[in-house]
């Protein structure tokens, strides 16, 4: 098991595209008007590929056509102080081969708000992840309420 400078497990590739189905709903990150902007969406895997629904004329529908795109998926048990995090970095498009699309709309990708009308597909070129099982030696727990595990120091 690899760890990062942070004793974080590193996920390989082929765990992070494992895990990335686990849970029904990502976030992308795109650029809008120059600027980050991230938007929580139901996603599915079409191989290596993410696959979401966007409104046309959408922000997120403008902004990631063929552009540079970041997908984020994690779980996290706040009470086991475990979990993990995957980012995927690739190229965003709208599919608009009609083939293409017909056999997009076969995918178990139903989308949760209305108008979701046009699919964009994000093309996997690096994909990265980090796992936390246990908490690091020394951290207070979540519900330890004792003075040392918050204690304020006193410089008076």
């Amino acid at each position: 098991m690899k760890l990062d400078s942070a004793g974080l497990q590193v996920l390989t590739h082929e765990e992070c595209m494992r895990l990335l189905p686990a849970r029904p709903i990502g976030r992308i990150v795109f650029t809008d008007r120059a600027l980050p902007a991230v938007q929580p969406v139901n996603f599915c895997l079409d191989g290596q590929d993410i696959v979401i629904r966007a409104a046309t004329g959408s922000k997120l529908a403008a902004a990631t056509r063929c552009s540079v795109v970041a997908f984020e998926v994690d779980d996290f048990d706040a009470d086991a102080r475990s979990g993990w995090s995957v980012t995927v970095v690739g190229y965003a498009r709208v599919a608009d081969d009609p083939e293409e699309i017909a056999r997009l709309e076969r995918l178990p990708l139903t989308p949760w708000a209305p108008g979701r009308d046009h699919f964009i597909v994000v093309t996997t070129v690096e994909a990265t992840g980090r796992r936390v099982q246990q908490p690091f030696a020394g951290a207070p727990s979540p519900v330890d309420k004792s003075p040392s595990a918050h204690q304020e120091v006193n410089r008076s």
